[in-house]
């Protein structure tokens, strides 16, 4: 019966959008807020806050997002627990399926410690800050530099952006193939190699972002990074007086 349920073409196809949209904007959101760490705790602090200070945020949070990304996660271990290599596919292109399963269950534990931790302040009895960022955008950037601090935190962040990276990539390929957006094989190839450069591209900026918490910058050199600007404007400024 869940073999049944699982194949469902409707809930099959809701499975792919909520991966796509609530996916995507947590994460794009996500990338474009961490990456302003690079310019030090105040800009960091100041985009976090203007999050917080998005009208009807509760709502947008649990129908645009929670509740779509709690389906997906869901309906996907579903599939998963069903998953077959596909004789359809070729060699390598079964190896994409598996490894788009793999990050899938790893993205539902990265996801849920994300959201425990950062959103509702748990795990601090881990060694992790106990101050939840949600509410504390003027602490935002200590409480995350604290954790990336810790070495497991950091790596487990850095293979949650990769593993997201991958999902979201793949996802959109497999999107456009199933929803009949991109035909012929040469097509299909070319799509394959374009979504690769975006993934390698969002965990790039990802993990740099991750970086930024612990080091002017994150691993870019310091001339690319506003902070290092201000300190010479305000070097400047007393030298005025």
């Amino acid at each position: 019966m869940s073999k049944n349920f699982s194949n469902n073409f409707l809930l099959r196809k809701l499975h792919q959008i909520t991966g796509i949209v609530p996916l995507g904007i947590f994460f794009g959101v996500h990338m474009f807020t961490n990456a302003k760490a690079m310019n030090g705790d105040k800009v960091f602090n100041d985009a976090v806050a203007d999050i917080h200070h998005l009208p009807f945020l509760i709502f947008i949070e649990t129908f645009g997002i929670f509740l779509p990304l709690l389906y997906h996660s869901v309906y996907g271990m579903m599939i998963s627990a069903e998953a077959r290599v596909n004789t359809n596919y070729n060699y390598g292109r079964n190896w994409l399926y598996i490894f788009q399963r793999v990050t899938g269950a790893f993205l539902f534990i990265f996801l849920l410690f994300h959201l425990l931790h950062f959103r509702w302040g748990f795990f601090g009895n881990f060694g992790l800050t106990q101050i939840a960022v949600a509410g504390n955008a003027e602490k935002a950037f200590t409480i995350v530099s604290a954790d990336f601090k810790v070495l497991w935190v950091l790596i487990f962040y850095v293979l949650g952006v990769a593993a997201t990276a991958w999902h979201l990539a793949y996802g959109l390929f497999l999107f456009a193939v199933d929803w009949g957006i991109v035909i012929g094989e040469k097509a299909q190839s070319l799509l394959l190699k374009g979504v690769a450069a975006v993934g390698v591209g969002l965990f790039a900026i990802g993990t740099n972002a991750a970086f930024s918490f612990v080091r002017p910058c994150g691993l870019l050199p310091g001339f690319m990074c506003e902070q290092k600007v201000e300190k010479v404007e305000k070097v400047n400024e007393s030298k005025r007086f």
